[in-house]
Order: structure tokens, then C-alpha cells, then sequence
């Protein structure tokens, strides 16, 4: 049957069937527009993601290569440190450091030393070492105390009342004479208030009928002290070297009538110092001495004892 159509049939046939052909090819490239250039976006895209997550394995491996490095440089160091630590401590062990030693204090000279008597050398040698560079050297000549104007001094076996009347052996008759105001017969310096206190009370056996005052500045004014001296007749005064100076400096207490001066010169405080060791109390010391008392020890008017 195909023989007979002839070629005019085959050739219309095949016209028809090329046509289709192309049409559907146009259809398959118009469906590929979206979904397949989606697909070889991706795949375009993956080539370079696997670029990339090939090129970070790279750092991380140069990063911890680096570590490695360090970590075994370090470990090198301390082995070579720790050998040398270990030869310095081998040395200190071998030769110790020598401790510095530490100062010694008043007190811890004071608590191994054993307790020794006041003498009247302590004091002149007390006076011309604060004065020797205050003085010419005719001046400290003058300084000079003789044996003569001083009493006896105590042994450390005798309380106050008994020093005194040691010392003060015409006492009864002396206090009879006394009638001066603003002036003391005896005069007792001690090294603070609460030490005064307590040499007040030690006194009730030897003072008799004599009025006792207290010259310190603890709760006492200066003004109250001239005028309790003004008012009446004193004959023992008990006080700090500080307000006695400052009183004499005031005329609210004169020298005329003095003739004993004691020093309570061998009692500690807790931190074991007697009177000259505190150096606020010496340099009030020193400056009683010098305003009036030195000159009337060198007269033979007043007597210097050492309790």
C-alpha cells in the first residue's frame, strides 16, 4: 500500500512529522526555563561549597600545627627552668640567707636587763648629753652638779614614805616653818598623772598635817591650779614635769621655798620605761632643770634625790 501513495504522500508525512517535532522541542526548552537553570544554579554553586569546605580543614590543620609547635617550645622551656630552680633551691638549702636582725626596742632592752638603782652620775650624765649641744663648753661647765646636791638615793627596797623620812628626817619642824603661798618645801616629779595619783596616796604615812596638791594636767586646768596655790599654804607638791614648768613660767609657782626634789626616777610602766626614757617627759625634765632648779642645787638651796 505504501508503494502506491508514491512520494508525494511520504514527503507531506514527513513535513508533518518535523513540524512536530520542533514544537515539541520549543515546549521542552520553555519547561526548562525555570526548573532546570534553578538546577544548574545549584550545581554551579555545590563545585564551590566543596572549595571552600575543602580550604578550612587546610587552616584548621596549619592552626593546630602552629599549637603543637608551641606547646612542645614551652614545654622545652620549663625543662630546661626547672632544672635551674632546682639548683638555686640546692644552693639556698646549702648556703641560708642570713636573717636581718631587727631593732631592739626600749622595751626589749629593758625586759633582759635587770633592773639597777638610779645614781646622781645617771643624771649628770643625762644633763650634759642633752645640753652638749645646746651649751659652750664654759656653759656646760656650769652644768656641773657636785656630790653635795644630792640625797641619797634609793636601793629599790625602800616605798615612799620611807625614802622621804630617810631623807627628810626634820620633817615635823620643817612643815611648821613653811608659810609661803604659791611655793612648795618638797616637790615630787613623777612621769604622768595616774603615777602622780598613786604617790599622793603613798604619802598619807609621811606627810602628817601637810597639804599635798596635785600639778598635772589631766583634767585640771592651769588657771584652777594658780589659783588653789594662791589661796592657801602648800607644802608638797606632786606633778608632771610638763604643768610644773608651765607654772613656773606663769609665776603661779615660785622656788623660794623649795628644798627637796625628788624624781621618781626607778619606776617603769608597762612597757617597762622609767621617766627619762619616755622622750616627751625628758625634754620637760630638762627644761625644769634648766629654768631655776640647777641654779639653786649649784646655791646649796635645793636638794635632788632619786627615788
Amino acid at each position: 500500500m505504501g508503494d502506491d501513495l508514491g512520494d508525494e504522500w511520504w514527503q507531506h508525512v514527513h513535513k508533518s512529522v518535523s513540524t512536530i517535532w520542533s514544537d515539541s522541542g520549543k515546549e521542552d526548552v520553555g519547561s526548562k526555563d525555570t526548573s532546570e537553570v534553578e538546577e544548574e544554579v545549584e550545581q554551579q554553586k555545590q563545585p564551590r561549597a566543596k572549595a571552600n569546605t575543602k580550604t578550612r580543614p587546610e587552616k584548621r590543620k596549619r592552626i593546630t600545627t602552629e599549637k603543637a609547635v608551641k606547646t612542645k617550645k614551652k614545654n622545652a622551656q620549663k625543662l630546661c627552668v626547672v632544672p635551674q630552680k632546682k639548683e638555686a633551691e640546692a644552693e639556698e638549702s646549702t648556703n641560708p640567707k642570713k636573717k636581718r636582725k631587727k631593732k631592739k626596742t626600749i622595751t626589749d632592752v629593758l625586759a633582759t636587763s635587770e633592773p639597777k638603782p638610779g645614781s646622781p652620775v645617771d643624771l649628770q650624765n643625762l644633763v650634759t648629753q642633752y645640753f652638749s649641744d645646746k651649751r659652750s663648753v664654759i656653759e656646760q661647765e656650769e652644768l656641773e652638779l657636785q656630790g653635795s646636791c644630792f640625797l641619797s638615793s634609793n636601793d629599790l627596797t625602800h616605798s615612799l614614805s620611807s625614802y622621804l623620812k630617810q631623807i627628810c628626817p626634820k620633817w615635823a619642824k620643817i612643815q611648821k616653818q613653811h608659810t609661803e603661798k604659791s611655793s612648795v618645801v618638797l616637790l615630787i616629779i613623777c612621769s604622768s598623772a595616774l603615777r602622780a595619783i598613786e604617790l599622793i596616796k603613798q604619802l598619807t604615812t609621811f606627810k602628817g598635817e601637810a597639804k599635798a596638791v596635785k600639778l598635772f594636767a589631766k583634767h585640771i586646768k592651769i588657771e584652777e591650779q594658780v589659783k588653789l596655790l594662791q589661796k592657801g599654804v602648800t607644802h608638797i607638791g606632786v606633778g608632771t614635769p610638763g604643768r610644773i614648768h608651765a607654772l613656773l613660767e606663769k609665776e603661779g609657782l615660785n622656788l623660794q621655798a623649795l628644798r627637796y626634789l625628788v624624781l621618781d626616777w626607778n619606776w617603769r610602766d608597762q612597757k617597762l620605761r622609767r621617766m627619762v626614757d619616755i622622750p616627751e617627759v625628758k625634754l620637760d625634765l630638762m627644761k625644769l632643770l634648766e629654768i631655776g632648779i640647777l641654779k639653786g642645787c649649784r646655791e646649796n638651796k635645793i636638794k635632788i634625790g632619786l627615788f
